[in-house]
């Protein structure tokens, strides 16, 4: 296990002492499989890209990295004038962005593992989820630190090319209002369309509020639905790479199993965890 001590044991340990949510314990080492809420239909929108880029080779040492991530020290590039599918540039870093929260106790492990590890991750989350409510003392102290970045993936999940344009805006705003009186920060001007639809005049509405940076992602760990840990660590293995931005969704529990393995992949490859607004300056 990571640092010697198991997920299960560390967020007993900090729950003790009354940091981390009481949810979190049956989705951290347990192996229980929790109740999931409805859930969205998988993401089919283009990858951008049609193979994974080659992982460095060879590989550092993993023991010869620090045992806890550490906040990047790097040259902000400017803030995208439009769509973005990976990150700018050579380099070694990589963006987990995690989506929805249909599951509490999913959102709740989440937490935990960047708390207990440093993992920097962005949440393109749908307010509607009560999961981002029940868990927000938790979040809370990630957001406050820069740890944890909040983006906007609309209020309700919907496909936003089939609404009006004010509906387009009554999405994000809505979910924008709930970020801000939530967690006390703009999420803008970064949005995930659902499914990843949009088009030019999704792109339009978006940006008459403010959220100019439609975020798409080169890569998944394919669990917007419920699929198997093998599907899952396969995902994983062929995207978590460098310059990605991988997307995972917070609304099944095979995830929450494999935290360990997801951390040995980002070290053996020496890769930087980061969140968008470690590689871009905020307008």
């Amino acid at each position: 296990m990571l640092l010697g001590l198991g997920y299960g044991d560390r967020v007993r340990r900090r729950l003790a002492l009354g940091i981390l949510g009481a949810a979190a314990l049956g989705a951290l080492g347990s192996g229980i499989v929790v109740g999931a809420g409805p859930f969205d239909p998988p993401a089919k929108a283009p990858r951008g890209h049609g193979k994974p880029r080659a992982a460095p080779l060879p590989y550092p040492a993993p023991f010869a990295l620090p045992p806890h991530f550490l906040a990047p020290d790097l040259a902000r590039a400017p803030t995208p004038g439009g769509t973005i599918t990976g990150l700018p540039g050579d380099g070694s870093a990589m963006a987990l962005t995690v989506d929805d929260g249909n599951d509490s106790a999913v959102v709740a492990a989440y937490a935990a593992f960047s708390f207990l590890t440093g993992m920097r991750l962005t949440f393109f989350l749908n307010g509607s989820r009560p999961s981002w409510t029940e868990n927000a003392p938790a979040i809370r102290e990630l957001v406050a630190t820069g740890q944890v970045q909040l983006a906007n993936h609309t209020w309700s999940h919907p496909d936003l090319r089939k609404l009006s344009r004010d509906q387009i805006v009554d999405e994000l705003m809505t979910n924008h209002e709930f970020i801000s009186a939530t967690y006390g920060v703009d999420a803008r001007p970064y949005f995930r369309p659902p499914y990843g639809y949009h088009n030019g005049r999704v792109d339009e509405a978006a940006a008459s509020v403010g959220y100019t940076v439609p975020v798409l992602w080169y890569g998944s760990l394919s669990d917007s639905t419920e699929i198997s840990d093998a599907d899952l660590m396969a995902s994983a293995n062929a995207w978590l790479l460098p310059q990605h931005i991988v997307i995972g969704h917070a609304n099944f529990p095979a995830v929450t199993r494999h935290f360990d393995e997801i951390v040995a992949i980002i070290r053996g490859r020496g890769l930087i965890p980061v969140t968008l607004d470690d590689v871009f300056a905020r307008p």
